[in-house]
């Protein structure tokens, strides 16, 4: 139950009470999950359910006298063997649903959905019932919709996830008809050398937590297409149909800024860049790709680059169906080609029967060949995110703006790639955010109408300056400016987490997933800024595997999966882990912590001193928590304020971090706050 205002006392008890429930009989019941204004409807089911046998737990009915409400209801999901939602416009407004429906993911629990009106999920809802039964008593009445509830009940297994619903015949659209210093934490990899993407797919389809839009091919494509929204595009690799195919970079130039353009049109949810270019060079099908994106269209095209001519080509494709909506050919100028990418955004928003006004695609000019060639190729630069690679495309993007120093997207490059240098401690954190401060600025004055500047504003006030409140007016002209990117949804979830602002830090996050679903990053961001800063151990561990299973290789992947893991009791595995990772990225840091708290203080002490010797000047936060773990409070402390001094970047993450409840108590925590502006 959703249990905004536990029933009284002496209130009667609804139908299918404890006085005449057989519940003895039963040793797994299916949880009732309502809103309290529901509360007629759930009792009904409650009734239904019992009189065909199938046990049910419902609150208050089932809270034992003396019994914590909350505790109660946690042991009464996992202890259940399904989870059935009273699913209206009052459970998607309820936090208490929202947390139910979660733990019973969390617990691998399936969940049916009984659908009572019209009322549009929330990004949660929608994340969390992605492999769900649908039972739709909309359509047919509320007498059908129970007897097809009573059928999914008594065979809940049959709708665990990675197993496809029963569709009872024709009635598959009723059944399925809702859209279902170096900081290790903040990093945005682009992981080379994935596994191969069918690989992937299918690990992540068969996942109970994955998102709404990946629904698995045998389910009926009523169901598929009522999930996936109509007005939503990822936007492929284009091919490099040059002579020498020497042109990879261009070609994928090319289609980051289409895509780029698109995100830009109101209306449109556009897939972010790190899940639709895993598909550069692998064969998959166009369902299963759409599937795995959650979209609807697939935006396909090749370019062909010839001395300082380039042509253009692009269709949009139904993923569903794989038929063509639209399509066109464009032969201009280097100079010109920029031009060409906005004229693709409109016409495909204009396909798609979206409005676009004259200015919402805003165009970039440039002045010169030479220009397009050092952006794209720092582009391709940035997107390895290696050190020499994040140099050379500052290099890059510096050229490009040597050459016209009028020319916005360069100016943001820098401001992107030196905040990941500052993040990652290949230079100072001054010098590198200072720099890319400057370069945030320059691209607002040059182009005020873009949201991104802002955006990376709001990075530089969160990561480096700790100016809550300059971050937040940043992102609110962001955002009024246009469409919520995945970079604005997660950096909005970083703010918010930094402030302790737990609720919003977990929506954010998972509209951030829900934008870029095969992006590790997101799975770490949720799983490392919510998750684990908020006690869900489990679901934190299954975030990071998440994200490790998309990128092996993902910088302090390892770290995050040791850790969650040591914080659960899970020792041996938790080292197991810290041992995959570098030395750079915790693996000093996270031994030493495993060690002391199995008992083996003389190896940690060892693993420590290691640590500072390594990263005690690049990662001083680290051995903070390392020490605030241990209980040693004074080194903490003193490493906190080294830390602060060095502008480490790590430290926002301060207010919740597990590492450092042992300081919690102390006089010095609060005063820790207080001199990073975050409430007590």
């Amino acid at each position: 139950m959703s249990a905004e205002t536990p029933k009284a006392a002496d209130e009667s008890p609804p139908i299918g009470s404890a006085e005449s429930s057989p519940e003895a009989n039963y040793q797994a019941r299916v949880f009732i999950s309502y809103a309290s204004r529901d509360v007629a409807v759930a009792d009904a089911v409650v009734a239904t359910l019992e009189r065909h046998g199938v046990a049910c737990w419902i609150a208050p009915r089932d809270v034992k006298a003396g019994a914590l409400y909350a505790e109660a209801i946690v042991r009464a999901i996992s202890d259940a063997k399904a989870l059935v939602l009273v699913l209206s416009v009052n459970s998607v407004a309820s936090a208490h649903v929202g947390k139910e429906v979660e733990r019973a993911s969390s617990k691998r629990r399936p969940v049916i959905a009984l659908r009572i009106d019209d009322a549009p999920l929330s990004p949660a809802l929608e994340y969390f019932l992605g492999e769900s039964h649908w039972v739709d008593a909309r359509a047919a009445g509320m007498d059908v919709a129970l007897a097809k509830l009573i059928a999914a009940t008594g065979e809940p297994e049959r709708n665990a996830p990675g197993i496809n619903p029963p569709v009872v015949a024709g009635t598959s659209a009723g059944t399925a008809s809702a859209p279902p210093p170096k900081s290790r934490r903040n990093r945005n990899l682009l992981v080379a050398g994935l596994a191969v993407v069918a690989v992937v797919l299918y690990a992540l389809l068969a996942d109970r937590f994955w998102s709404a839009k990946y629904i698995v091919a045998e389910q009926s494509t009523t169901a598929s297409k009522s999930m996936t929204s109509d007005k939503s595009i990822a936007v492929l690799p284009f091919t490099d149909m040059s002579e020498k195919h020497d042109q990879e970079y261009f070609a994928d130039g090319i289609a980051e800024e289409v895509l780029d353009r698109l995100a830009k049109v109101p209306g449109l949810k556009v897939v972010g860049r790190t899940s639709s270019f895993q598909f550069n060079g692998k064969s998959a099908d166009l369902a299963s790709v759409g599937t795995a994106l959650g979209v609807a269209y697939l935006l396909e095209g090749s370019v062909r680059k010839d001395a300082d001519r380039v042509r253009v080509t692009a269709q949009l494709v139904e993923a569903r169906t794989g038929s063509q909506r639209w399509s066109d050919r464009f032969d201009s100028d280097l100079v010109d080609v920029l031009n060409v990418q906005d004229t693709i955004a409109i016409e495909i928003a204009r396909a798609l029967q979206i409005a676009v006004e004259a200015d919402t695609v805003p165009r970039s000019s440039v002045k010169s060949p030479q220009v397009l060639e050092a952006y794209l190729r720092g582009l391709e630069s940035e997107n390895r995110q290696s050190r020499e690679s994040s140099e050379a495309a500052v290099a890059d993007y510096q050229q490009a703006l040597t050459l016209d120093p009028a020319f916005a997207p360069a100016a943001i490059g820098i401001a992107r790639v030196e905040s990941f240098i500052g993040a990652e401690g290949w230079l100072p954190t001054r010098t590198a955010f200072e720099r890319a401060r400057e370069a945030a600025q320059l691209a607002q004055r040059l182009t005020p109408r873009s949201p991104e500047p802002h955006v990376w504003m709001a990075r530089i006030h969160t990561y480096h300056d700790w100016d809550w409140a300059g971050a937040d007016q940043e992102l609110q002209q962001a955002f009024a400016l246009g469409p919520r990117d995945t970079y604005g949804a997660q950096t909005a979830c970083q703010l918010a987490a930094a402030r302790g602002q737990w609720d919003e830090a977990r929506q954010l996050a998972i509209e951030a997933l829900e934008r870029d679903p095969l992006s590790p990053d997101a799975h770490m961001f949720l799983g490392w800024n919510v998750y684990l800063h908020t006690g869900q151990l489990s679901e934190a561990e299954q975030s990071f595997r998440r994200g490790l299973r998309i990128a092996p290789k993902w910088g302090s992947g390892q770290y995050f999966l040791g850790e969650v893991l040591m914080l659960q009791g899970h020792l041996e595995a938790a080292l197991a882990e810290f041992h995959k990772e570098t030395v750079d990225d915790g693996r000093l840091e996270g031994s030493a912590m495993a060690l002391f708290a199995a008992g083996r203080k003389a190896e940690s002490d060892s693993q420590l001193a290691q640590a500072i010797r390594r990263n005690g000047t690049s990662w001083p936060s680290e051995t903070a928590r390392t020490y605030a773990f241990r209980g040693e409070k004074d080194r903490a402390f003193e490493w906190l304020d080294r830390a602060y001094e060095l502008r480490d970047p790590d430290i926002y993450t301060f207010k919740g971090d597990p590492l450092f409840k042992n300081l919690e108590n102390d006089p010095r925590y609060k005063a820790f706050l207080r001199k990073m502006n975050l409430p007590e």
